[in-house]
């Protein structure tokens, strides 16, 4: 055992250290020494985290905490290795290690922690020399420009607190003047911000952060990961391009993860890594790329290779067909297609000369993308189908010029098949162009949804301006019927907002001073004035596309399995070729060079790998897509796939299952205090808080207009309530569980707790000087969709659970008129996420609703997470799937079309599999012996044009999906 003293903050009584003392006293192997209101003395071995937990979830401050900036750390073994030595100290509580920085808590002295970094082999900056610098700049236009700085300042002397396009904020042992250089050297402006002053490391670690203002409307957020570029992309022809390309980004330095989406013909690319490297890399393997620098760029100039895609694709098609049809009619009805005189040789070989011209023209991108294949190592569709039409024609052409190397048999040309396989091949690669161009419509409609223009009032004059030089701050025009460019904040007027597009909610929303506008929404009537917060890329507008682009180019595991296989589906088909032709070669009836000829061809034709490499990505663009329309932002389609085997709905309740909008509606009082003075002591030990109970108390006293006094020593306790001082009397406000712990009596008021509770209100206990002072009665009301949209999901077989820190009583009021017979009441939010635990273990699958903070760990450990999309920022990021509409029948949609999207999936992997599993058999002659005849590979080339016909047809229903919503109430 050792002896460890560790200094407190923020214990000011006797009452504090009563607290401590009970909660030490339930750690085991811990022996309490000694305690007062500024330290500690303990007796322990190993359970030293153990100890700070137990205190800090008390709300008080216990031990030394540093934040050291590190240097020479170059890896993530060298990270390791830190962590590795300070897991195996004793007084060192937790600790969070980076290649830039360590943060450290325990009882182990900032010299002695110093020396074990050093030791390792490893520099730490003294925290005196490390100073914090906050500069404006000027320059960055998009997120790209912030990549860019964020490289040039990645250096191990430099710690990013924050950056972007406007801000950079710093801690650093370089001077203010060496950082403005890197940011003038990297192509911008930057200047040190004039109201704040520079101040040290430490100064900064220990400074208490502001509480935040309460807004007056909280805006949905919705994250989106950084330093994300996306490329066009060229030449890819099926899924073995995409491992192909895929490959090679991800040789570049700098680069995360990519995901390369084959319907789209796109790659979004996670990292540092600079565009124009990614684009060499991508040009070196054989393909094309080109960077959009917006949206509205991308989209024009996918639009316009989509266009020409169509129509080059036609016109070779056409061209092929032009003579592959009067061929193969020529043979079918009747004539000859031997080489059995001079003549015939002659209209033949000129036959032959016009197919060779057709080939390099109207086929020629099957062989150049073949040959670049062919150099870098690979084969791909382009390698089967080059190989098949070049063998039909050598063969025939060989025929021509030296029929006397062959029996009269054998002397058999196929010009039309070569031309027929080039013309149906082509006319389905235009088909599947043009479906393709649909299946991003509901991308394309968001994209619709942003101006280009906004009117600027600047010194009382109205102008026009582009969209992009609208900067944060300028104050903009709203006309009657215009869009909202950015998002901003009214400033003056008051309208109707048509916020369907991005919400759901059919119902216009009245707007006035104080209220958000978002972009993309409609102003009805009105005239508005409002202040531009949110530009460009930082638009909740913007973020929706990004997250919808970022979802359909991700991969579920399924499309893992199917790129596994197509990866080595090519040099498989490649060989049963070869051992094909070998057979019928060998083993064949006479003639055997025409029969190993067709098989072969036929082989290669009927197996091209493109209906399997579209499958997937098809169905998850389409169904992504659907999902915006229906307000459901997918994180990416792992989350699609989990959410088709959900079994168990788990819904908290406030701001979920009701309006998230409580009001006091009842109080009970115990002493001298009138209704006025128990509402105002309340509110003023509440005022600081943003917990929704609190904001009703709140706003309460603000309707009665009365007087709210300041507080002092306000501590929050998680899941049980508040403590402070307000005009020198000791508040306590919070549940049951929270008075006991704090000695307070309570059994004279369980009878008004109990009629409280039972009309569905949540009763909040407020104890004055250690007295039980009153009761508050706080109701929120059940939305309106709440009750039908849990009998939806009851009838879609699934298992619905209410899950709530509110009272047991209350709870179960709530739970009786929806209909939910599963409650689980009074949990803190960690025992959110135990019951979450609990349920896996029982063998369900799970998906968490929920809105708040301490919602987070329950949606992040369930199988999938909802959050709703007024819910916190915490909570959205925590989720993988966000609700812009603000219904519980958004999550029945979120899951019926995850079992759709996946179902289309796997129809199409289905189509695809048994395609090839049933073709290349009978291709290579399996069906000889009962029939006579081989497969023709004229046949072959159009069955594979259906097959990928037929994948993007199934995968564009989607685009029809219609949820069994049920709005009213049965």
């Amino acid at each position: 055992m050792n002896t460890i003293t560790l200094p407190l903050a923020n214990v000011s009584c006797m009452h504090c250290v009563n607290k401590i003392r009970d909660a030490i006293s339930l750690l085991p192997n811990i022996q309490l020494i000694n305690i007062d209101t500024e330290q500690l003395t303990v007796s322990t071995d190993s359970s030293l985290p153990d100890l700070f937990d137990a205190i800090t979830a008390l709300g008080y401050q216990v031990g030394f905490h540093y934040q050291l900036p590190l240097a020479g750390l170059s890896c993530g073994r060298c990270v390791a290795k830190i962590e590795q030595a300070l897991s195996e100290r004793h007084d060192i509580a937790h600790f969070n290690i980076s290649k830039q920085h360590a943060d450290v808590s325990g009882s182990i002295s900032e010299q002695a922690l110093t020396n074990i970094i050093v030791e390792l082999g490893y520099q730490v900056t003294t925290t005196s020399a490390a100073q914090h610098y906050d500069f404006t700049l000027s320059g960055l236009s998009c997120g790209k420009c912030v990549a860019k700085l964020t490289t040039a300042l990645t250096q191990d002397n430099i710690k990013i607190i924050t950056l972007d396009k406007n801000a950079l904020s710093v801690i650093t042992s370089l001077t203010a003047d060496d950082i403005i250089a890197i940011v003038v050297v990297t192509g911008y402006q930057a200047a040190l911000s004039t109201d704040i002053q520079p101040t040290t490391e430490a100064d900064t670690v220990i400074a208490p952060e502001p509480e935040p203002e309460p807004e007056p409307e909280p805006e949905p957020i919705i994250t989106s990961q950084a330093n994300v570029t996306q490329l066009l992309l060229s030449g890819l022809t099926c899924a073995s391009c995409v491992a192909s390309v895929e490959k090679a980004i991800k040789a570049v330095e700098g680069v995360d993860s990519v995901n390369v989406n084959l319907a789209e013909r796109t790659a979004l690319i996670y990292g540092q890594a600079s565009s124009q490297a990614v684009i060499e890399a991508i040009e070196s393997a054989g393909y094309g790329a080109e960077e959009s620098e917006d949206d509205q760029t991308r989209r024009i100039r996918q639009q316009q290779q989509n266009q020409q895609t169509f129509k080059t694709h036609i016109r070779n098609a056409t061209a092929s067909l032009a003579l592959g049809v009067p061929l193969m009619a020529w043979g079918i009805f009747g004539g000859s297609m031997v080489i059995d005189s001079t003549t015939s040789q002659i209209s033949w070989g000129i036959i032959g000369l016009i197919t060779l011209a057709l080939l390099v023209t109207a086929g020629k991108d099957f062989y150049i993308n073949s040959w670049k294949a062919f150099l870098h190592h690979r084969a791909t569709m382009d390698t089967l189908v080059s190989l098949g039409t070049g063998a039909a024609w050598l063969f025939s052409m060989t025929v021509v010029i030296a029929p006397h190397l062959f029996p009269l048999a054998a002397r058999h040309v196929y010009f039309e098949a070569s031309a027929m396989i080039i013309g149906l091949i082509t006319i389905g690669h235009a088909l599947e162009a043009r479906a393709r161009s649909r299946t991003s419509k509901a991308l394309e409609r968001l994209i619709d949804l942003q101006p280009q223009t906004a009117i600027v009032v600047e010194n009382g004059q109205e102008t026009e301006r582009p969209l992009s030089a609208v900067i944060s701050g300028m104050v903009l025009r709203l006309k009657p019927g215009a869009k909202v460019a950015v998002d901003g904040c009214v400033i003056d007027g008051n309208s109707y907002l048509d916020e369907s597009m991005l919400t759901g909610e059919p119902l216009a929303v009245h707007k006035k001073a104080g209220d958000y506008v978002r972009a993309g929404t409609i102003n009805q009537q009105g005239s508005l004035l409002f202040k531009a917060e949110h530009i460009g890329s930082d638009t909740m507008l913007a973020r929706i596309i990004q997250l919808v682009r970022q979802a359909q180019s991700s991969k579920p595991a399924l499309a893992r399995l199917a790129d596994t296989i197509s990866s080595i589906f090519v040099p498989s088909v490649m060989i049963i070729a070869i051992i094909t032709a070998v057979a019928w070669y060998y083993f064949g009836p006479q003639p055997a060079s025409v029969y190993m000829l067709v098989a072969a061809t036929t082989v290669l034709i009927i197996a091209c790998p493109c209906a399997l490499g579209l499958a997937t990505p098809m169905s998850v663009t389409v169904g992504v897509g659907r999902a915006a329309e229906l307000g459901i932002l997918i994180k990416d389609a792992e989350a699609m796939q989990q959410a088709a085997s959900i079994d168990t709905v788990v819904l908290d309740k406030t701001g979920t299952l009701t309006e998230g909008k409580p009001q006091v509606v009842d109080y009970k009082i115990y002493n001298a205090l009138t209704r006025e003075q128990l509402i105002q002591l309340a509110a003023s030990l509440e005022q600081g808080s943003e917990h929704p109970l609190a904001n009703a108390i709140v706003k309460s006293a603000q309707q009665q207009q009365l007087e709210i006094y300041p507080h002092s020593d306000f501590m929050t306790y998680s899941g049980l309530g508040v403590s402070g001082t307000v005009d020198q009397h000791q508040l306590l406000l919070g549940n049951a569980k929270f008075m006991v712990q704090n000695n307070i009596t309570i059994n004279h008021a369980e009878a008004d707790f109990n009629f409280i509770a039972n009309q569905g209100s949540t009763p909040v206990y407020l104890a004055q000087n250690g007295i039980l002072a009153g009761i508050i009665g706080i109701s929120d009301p059940l939305r309106k969709d709440s009750l039908s949209a849990v009998k939806r999901m009851q009838k879609m077989g699934l298992k619905v659970v209410m899950l709530t820190g509110d009272s047991v009583k209350t709870a179960q009021v709530i739970a009786d008129k929806l209909g939910i017979t599963d409650v689980v009441a009074e949990v803190l939010p960690d025992g959110k996420a135990a019951q979450i635990t609990l349920l896996q273990q029982q063998g369900r699958r799970v998906v968490m609703v929920g809105d708040g903070i301490n919602d987070a760990p329950a949606l992040a450990l369930a199988e999938v997470g909802i959050a709703m999309g007024s819910g916190t920022d915490v909570a959205i990021e925590s989720a993988q799937f966000t609700l812009m509409r603000h219904s519980l029948h958004g999550v029945a949609d979120a899951l019926e079309l995850s079992k759709a999207t996946l179902r289309n999936i796997k129809e199409n992997l289905f189509g695809a599999f048994v395609y090839n599993t049933l073709g290349i058999p009978i291709a290579a002659g399996v069906l000889f012996p009962l029939t006579g005849t081989l497969l023709s590979p004229v046949i072959a080339g159009a069955a594979m044009a259906l097959s990928s016909i037929t994948v993007v047809s199934n995968a564009n229903r989607l685009r029809l999906f219609k949820p069994s919503r049920q709005d009213q109430e049965k």
